[in-house]
């Protein structure tokens, strides 16, 4: 796979803008490609002050609640996550529904999936998605999660479903996982999926969302998946495909070929920048009043054209 983080004099202009874009792309920039160019633009404005073009639908991604964790840098996730749902439920354009992109909980307990769910029911969208994070596996394989959040799964806990001519695939990389931490998919998951994708269009856009990243982030702490590339593999023919993920609780972006990896916000707690520290883990010594630039929520727009996703990342300050 290529790394298109490294500083290369020969990609072109438009390519190297839109990467070192990336960097302040949660500051509340809209990104738009169209013809193959990257741009960032304010929300609700095109560069040249002419409206940017309507979506035909959006919706917004959260994940890693963590509810049941009550220790700096925030004791209060439950607080947390319900200003993340009144900030959802203030979009001036309604979602359609919310991806949760795992660790709903902190250690897998009835009551804190119980209030995860009744929390969501504030949520004024269609539907909540979702996939499961380590942190919602802990004791039982997923049983008690699949019960609750299961959307027509088949027996192994992926799904698809399409809306708007977009394609979802929910995969499930938190079980059985793989030495020094990393995330798995399996043979079985990989055979469905190519059965999945088998009768798509090579122009229908895809979006893929997972707990664990799907690319090598900082395998050092388990942020990858090992069989990754073998899904991406299937992929390739398709001309966009749009990467969600949680795990590291912060906002990081790959490009690679036509696949854009994004990584999300907690709505908890944020973790430090890859082999910042010793180990991940919560940033306990944030000073005050920073908490709330570093967690948040991800709104998702599709626009019709070759390129169709536009993220906007916005924190809870």
């Amino acid at each position: 796979m290529n790394d298109d983080h490294r500083d290369d004099n020969t990609r072109t202009p438009s390519r190297r803008r839109f990467l070192e874009c990336m960097a302040w792309a949660g500051a509340g920039a809209l990104w738009m490609v169209q013809g193959g160019v990257a741009q960032a633009r304010l929300l609700g404005a095109a560069g040249d002050g002419t409206p940017a073009p309507a979506a035909s639908f959006g919706f917004v991604q959260i994940s890693d609640s963590h509810l049941g964790f009550h220790k700096a840098p925030n004791p209060d996730p439950v607080r947390s996550l319900r200003e993340t749902i009144a900030r959802i439920n203030a979009l001036p354009q309604r979602p359609d529904f919310i991806l949760h992109t795992g660790d709903l909980t902190h250690l897998s307990k009835p009551e804190e999936f119980d209030t995860v769910a009744e929390l969501l029911k504030e949520a004024k969208t269609g539907q909540v998605f979702y996939v499961p994070g380590e942190h919602d596996v802990i004791g039982d394989n997923g049983k008690a999660f699949f019960a609750r959040f299961g959307h027509g799964a088949n027996g192994g806990g992926w799904y698809s479903f399409d809306h708007g001519g977009v394609h979802f695939v929910a995969l499930i990389n938190v079980l059985n996982l793989q030495p020094g931490g990393l995330g798995f998919l399996g043979a079985d998951q990989l055979a469905w999926l190519k059965r999945d994708l088998a009768g798509l269009s090579d122009s229908t856009p895809i979006v893929l969302f997972a707990h664990m990243p799907m690319w090598s982030l900082y395998p050092a702490w388990g942020w990858g998946t090992q069989d990754a590339a073998e899904a991406l593999a299937l992929l390739k023919r398709f001309g966009s495909v749009t990467v969600l993920n949680g795990h590291v609780h912060q906002i990081q972006q790959q490009v690679e070929g036509q696949v854009t990896f994004y990584t999300a916000r907690s709505t908890a707690y944020p973790q430090p920048p890859p082999g910042a520290a010793a180990t991940p883990g919560p940033l306990q010594d944030l000073p005050a009043g920073d908490l709330r630039h570093a967690i948040g929520l991800r709104e998702v727009r599709h626009v019709r054209g070759a390129q169709p996703i536009a993220v906007t990342d916005r924190a809870l300050d």
